[in-house]
């Protein structure tokens, strides 16, 4: 997949601060900046969602991750991987979300995290009343608003990047450790 529209030319200011903050131009922020209220309304919803402060962090980059395996949004994997390991928290953990219900190194809470974040995902969305209130149960009410806001906002730059075709741009390869490929579903 390629990008489906042209790429959009950045004022020379804010090329030269997301240059300054990623090393290059972010394809998501070419692709949206045909309409700048669009773009600039992504970018500053981003940047709240960062800001919340109450949820753990490795669990909001699991959902994040999750569901952008889940979408198949190269490019969401390759900067949520990439930001895990500038903000220090589990590479590791983070480099097998894509194949997180085979592998061994989660705990049942970050395991339902990212079955909560796949649930909120489908059409229609699957979340259960039982998975909800062990999150409830484990997080407290705070802490599960942020992280389904944070899942909600995953949703919509995913699945905005997939249908725009945004891929990865490479982000992830300074990371020490490979990121893990989603399972096959077996054909039924």
């Amino acid at each position: 997949m390629t990008l489906r529209i042209p790429k959009a030319e950045l004022p020379a200011e804010l090329s030269k601060a997301v240059i300054e903050q990623f090393g290059t131009v972010p394809e998501p922020l070419q692709a949206t900046w045909h309409n700048p209220e669009v773009a600039e309304a992504g970018q500053e919803m981003g940047a709240r969602v960062n800001a919340w402060h109450v949820a753990d962090e490795n669990l909001k980059s699991f959902a994040h991750m999750a569901v952008a395996a889940l979408v198949g949004c190269s490019w969401c994997l390759d900067i949520n991987y990439f930001q895990v390991q500038n903000k220090n928290l589990d590479l590791t953990k983070a480099s097998q979300v894509p194949r997180w219900r085979e592998s061994d190194v989660f705990t049942p809470l970050e395991r339902d995290v990212m079955e909560y974040a796949e649930a909120m995902s489908a059409t229609p969305p699957t979340v259960t009343d039982e998975l909800s209130a062990r999150l409830l149960d484990r997080l407290g009410v705070a802490a599960l608003v942020e992280i389904t806001a944070s899942i909600a906002f995953a949703n919509f730059a995913t699945r905005n990047n997939t249908a725009l075709g945004v891929r990865s741009q490479g982000f992830s390869d300074a990371c020490e450790i490979p990121l893990a490929t989603r399972a096959e579903k077996p054909a039924s």
